[in-house]
Formats: C-alpha cells, sequence, structure tokens
C-alpha cells in the first residue's frame, strides 16, 4: 500500500502545481517564453506541461521553482489591489533585488536562488519586516 501512495504522490502533486502555475501565468499575462524560462522548462516543454493530460515528471528544482512563484502570487494578490498584483511581476522595479529591471527577468536569470529571495522579500513586505 506504502509504495502505491509513493507512486501517485509525485503525478499528483506535479498536476497540482502545474495547473497553478499555469492559472498564475496567464494571469500575470506572461508570454511562453516568460513562463518556460521561469519553471525551467524549453518552451516546448511548457506548452505540453501546461495540457491537463501531461504526463511528464518535473524535477525537484522545478517544483520548488513552482511552489515559490505559488507564494510569490498568494504574497502579491494579499499585499497589493488587483491591477498592481497582476503586473508587478512584469514591471520595472526599483527595489534592492531588480535594480530597475523587470522581477520576471530576475527570477529567469537567477534562477531558484532568486525565486526564493523575490518571495523571501515580498513576505517580508507583507509581514512588516
Amino acid at each position: 500500500m506504502h509504495v502505491i501512495a509513493k507512486t501517485r504522490e509525485p503525478a499528483q502533486i506535479t498536476a497540482v502545481a502545474l495547473k497553478a502555475y499555469a492559472r498564475i501565468a496567464d494571469a500575470w499575462a506572461l508570454s511562453v517564453r516568460e513562463a518556460a524560462g521561469l519553471a525551467d522548462m524549453s518552451e516546448s516543454t511548457w506548452k505540453r506541461a501546461r495540457k491537463p493530460d501531461f504526463a511528464g515528471e518535473l524535477t525537484k528544482d522545478q517544483l520548488l521553482r513552482l511552489s515559490a512563484v505559488i507564494g510569490i502570487y498568494k504574497s502579491l494578490e494579499l499585499f497589493f489591489s488587483d491591477p498592481l498584483a497582476r503586473s508587478w511581476f512584469t514591471r520595472p522595479n526599483a527595489g534592492p533585488l531588480f535594480g530597475g529591471s523587470r522581477p520576471i527577468d530576475a527570477a529567469v536569470e537567477g534562477g531558484l536562488p532568486q525565486i526564493l529571495a523575490i518571495r523571501t522579500y515580498l513576505d517580508a513586505l507583507r509581514g512588516g519586516a
């Protein structure tokens, strides 16, 4: 019984994470290139992964990225009103992590460490720290 749970769990986790991430990519109006880069996938893999019948697996890095992006999305939705919450990630930002670039560009270029730094930054803003 334990083995069955282990084999189904990753597929279920992947499906839920990809569904949530696809919704976020749409909400933020990310291009295919941006969404694929943020998830550390090729554009063709992202196009397949966003379909409900995707049967591929994600790496731990990719799952962590998606999880962190979901956290970023939640923080933005809680911290800002709707128009800004939806556009913050794709607008130039003078904040310390971005130096005038867009958070999406910093996240794609910096990979998982930068994505996690952005999430921590937003969590600190939200928490008043």
